[in-house]
């Protein structure tokens, strides 16, 4: 649990996919709490579940069991205008730095999109996203231009600013940077870091990458097949995990140095073979 009063917090969350007759059952009873100002890693290989508690406390999946709170307001059935209210304090950046945005819309109009939605006014509106432009490194000569006249990295940087233009409490960054290559994802994370210090807002930072949530995390939960198998401090689960799943994502996480990253190959190899055998 967070030192903190949590402002997110999932209880036993079940989330079910398929009929009702033969449930394929994907989240298993997870509890997990994230703080006011705080970064909670969600780390797992693809399938693992990670993706699907960050669409469930948006509400784009529905819940089977459990509860979901949100500064102490149950949130697990919202739906309707109420749902909608919600996205001032939630909001989220998905992975995909080409698809998540319009090609037919300018960035000015995809930035001023949520708070025109809120009834802000066009010069308000105007002010608010050359200010967050401004945050995210970007000139404010890009208001007319297209996502197809960007890099991915750029991409995703207007994506944040479309996060933060209504100034929520809790943004899921859902892969935020494994679409990006190395150089590019240190100076996104780097931002995430500068932003999360200057406005208070806090992360769900979901990712496969131990060594990415390492650099940006203040606890770390990892999950393995729809269950929690260990959660505790970012420092101590990226370097010295202890259930064997999480040595296997450690592992797994590429390094600079070949002979390291060798190491760790071998490492994971055996680790898998012990898995396979047990």
């Amino acid at each position: 649990m967070s030192e903190h009063a949590p402002l997110l917090k999932t209880e036993n969350v079940v989330v079910e996919y398929g009929s009702r007759r033969k449930p394929n059952r994907v989240l298993h009873e997870v509890s997990l709490d994230v703080g006011a100002g705080e970064c909670v890693g969600l780390v797992g290989e693809s399938g693992s579940g990670k993706s699907t508690l960050g669409k469930a406390i948006l509400g784009l999946v529905p819940v089977a069991g459990g509860r979901i709170e949100f500064d102490g307001r149950d949130i697990t059935h919202l739906k309707g205008r109420a749902r909608r209210e919600l996205a001032s304090e939630i909001q989220v950046v998905f992975q995909d730095p080409y698809g998540s945005l319009n090609p037919m819309m300018t960035v000015g109009e995809i930035l001023s999109e949520p708070l025109s939605t809120a009834g802000t006014g066009r010069t308000e509106a105007r002010r608010i996203v050359s200010e967050m432009l401004e945050r995210v490194n970007l000139p404010g000569n890009v208001l007319d231009r297209y996502p197809s006249e960007f890099s991915g990295g750029q991409r995703q940087r207007i994506a944040i600013a479309r996060a933060l233009v209504r100034r929520p409490r809790l943004i899921i960054c859902d892969e935020p940077v494994s679409a990006l290559d190395l150089t590019t994802q240190a100076t996104v994370l780097d931002l995430l870091i500068e932003l999360q210090r200057d406005t208070g807002v806090s992360y769900l930072f979901v990712s496969h990458d131990l060594g990415v949530v390492r650099r940006i995390c203040h606890r770390v939960a990892v999950m393995y097949r729809g269950d929690l198998v260990e959660i505790g401090d970012g420092e101590q689960v990226t370097r010295d995990p202890q259930h064997p799943y999480s040595r296997r994502l450690l592992a797994a996480s590429p390094v600079a140095d070949p002979a390291r990253q060798a190491e760790r190959r071998a490492e994971w190899l055996e680790l898998r073979e012990a898995h396979v055998t047990a």
